[in-house]
């Protein structure tokens, strides 16, 4: 699952080799906080640059468009590579990975920024196809990846759907932040976590005490 969390490493924006790092840091961090505050719709350049302390043109020489702007910082957020965990079981693979998620969607900023521009999404399909695809390429990573490691080890069958997977991990978490706003406590990130692991399980063939009753 796409982090709240700024990453660590950035793309460079195409013939942005000559401009300033640390102004396209700035203006960066602007986007995120803008769509935070006013969302995509109401979200302009010349605001972005107030936020920024620069001016317009400084937006411009990196992005042609708030469209193109928008796109790049998301897919820069929801597309940062989050290392697969190893820890030796499925259960605390998954139980890792529900930590790591659920800090992020409790951040305040992703709390107003994810559900506006899912909401953007609809109405605009380059920001729709551009959260589908750093979303579904995450998830794909992060699931084949624990799936991979719990085949080796016999926890699950070869035939286990990677993005099943984290999908029943992952959305009931969501459903349970973003949408019921409910508090997520570690009693229940451990409940889910074992749910997910029991549910995924290669079936134990019944000991021949349970076959005599």
């Amino acid at each position: 699952m796409p982090s709240a969390e700024r990453p660590r490493t950035r793309r460079t924006p195409t013939g942005a080799a000559v401009l300033q790092e640390d102004v396209t840091e700035a203006i960066r961090a602007a986007v995120f906080d803008e769509l935070a505050a006013v969302g995509y719709g109401r979200m302009s350049i010349e605001a972005v640059a107030r936020r920024a302390g620069v001016g317009k043109t400084a937006v411009y020489r990196r992005w042609p468009s708030k469209l193109q702007m928008v796109i790049d910082v998301v897919s820069d957020v929801v597309g940062y590579d989050v290392p697969a965990p190893d820890t030796g079981s499925l259960r605390g693979d998954v139980r890792m990975i529900l930590d790591i998620a659920a800090r992020a969607l409790r951040h305040p900023l992703a709390g107003q920024i994810v559900p506006d521009l899912l909401a953007e999404a609809a109405r605009t399909p380059d920001i729709a196809r551009t959260l589908e695809r750093a979303l579904r390429d995450t998830q794909r990573g992060l699931g084949e990846a624990i799936v991979a490691a719990a085949v080796t080890r016999g926890e699950v069958g070869p035939a286990t759907d990677a993005g099943m997977a984290l999908d029943l991990a992952l959305g009931p978490l969501y459903w349970h932040i973003a949408v019921l706003r409910e508090p997520v406590t570690k009693s229940y990130l451990d409940r889910l976590a074992d749910t997910v692991a029991t549910a995924l399980a290669v079936p134990r063939p019944p000991r021949a005490a349970d076959e005599a009753h």
